[in-house]
């Protein structure tokens, strides 16, 4: 099987480079924007033989135990990352004067902040998925009125639709903004939210597949309605 690099999604890319990488030690990166006049294709092949990505998973092994990095490169139509684990590779002098650290530096991308914290207590890094600070003051300003100016169907519908893959920093980020709205609602005499409005559970994707976020959005709901084996 040949190297896939092309996200089909959003939540692909972001699942991606969340789970597949930074969780697997990848911290260290550049992002870059593609412009619209210049061919992707050619762009990821330049990239791709730059950095000699395209290789199996046995090379990757046998880089590691030999000290040297593996670098991996992921695309969402113009928007990529490029992203290597720890050891020797000449990605690190070729990018050295953009080179960022994901553990110090999270990824904006699409509304989201993809970062790298520590567990609890000092514990192992994990990666770290939220909607960035600018996302989410825009989401707050936008339901502040509507918390008491917009019915609980409409309100309900928004807060469903809401972009995001409920990672658990997003769930902790949305439940706050739900209580907020409860808040004003309550205030003012008018019927709460349920928190059922909200997804809690991530469906996992498959991130290189010919399919849209809201398709399998679509699919996850009917997965939720009909349950297991039904």
């Amino acid at each position: 099987m040949s190297y896939r690099y092309v996200a089909r999604s959003v939540a692909g890319f972001v699942q991606q480079l969340a789970v597949g990488y930074i969780t697997n030690g990848y911290y260290f990166y550049v992002v870059g924007l593609i412009p619209p006049h210049k061919d992707v294709a050619k762009t990821d092949t330049k990239i791709l033989k730059a950095y000699d990505i395209d290789v199996s998973k046995w090379i990757r092994a046998r880089r590691k135990r030999e000290g040297h990095a593996n670098v991996h490169y992921l695309r969402h139509r113009q928007f990529y990352v490029i992203i290597a684990s720890h050891g020797v590779h000449p990605f690190f002098a070729a990018e050295a004067n953009t080179l960022c650290d994901i553990r110090r530096q999270p990824i904006s991308f699409e509304g989201y902040s993809i970062g790298c914290r520590r567990g609890r207590g000092g514990g192992e890094y994990h990666a770290s998925v939220r909607v960035n600070r600018e996302r989410f003051a825009e989401l707050k300003a936008r339901f502040f009125d509507a918390a008491v100016h917009r019915g609980v169907e409409e309100l309900c519908s928004n807060l469903r639709h809401l972009p995001f893959e409920p990672y658990a920093p997003v769930r902790c980020q949305l439940g706050g903004l739900l209580r907020s709205i409860n808040r004003r609602r309550k205030l003012a005499g008018l019927e709460l939210i349920p928190l059922s409005v909200l997804r809690w559970r991530r469906s996992p994707v498959r991130p290189f597949a010919q399919e849209d976020l809201e398709d399998l959005l679509v699919r996850s709901s009917l997965d939720e309605a009909t349950g297991p084996g039904e």
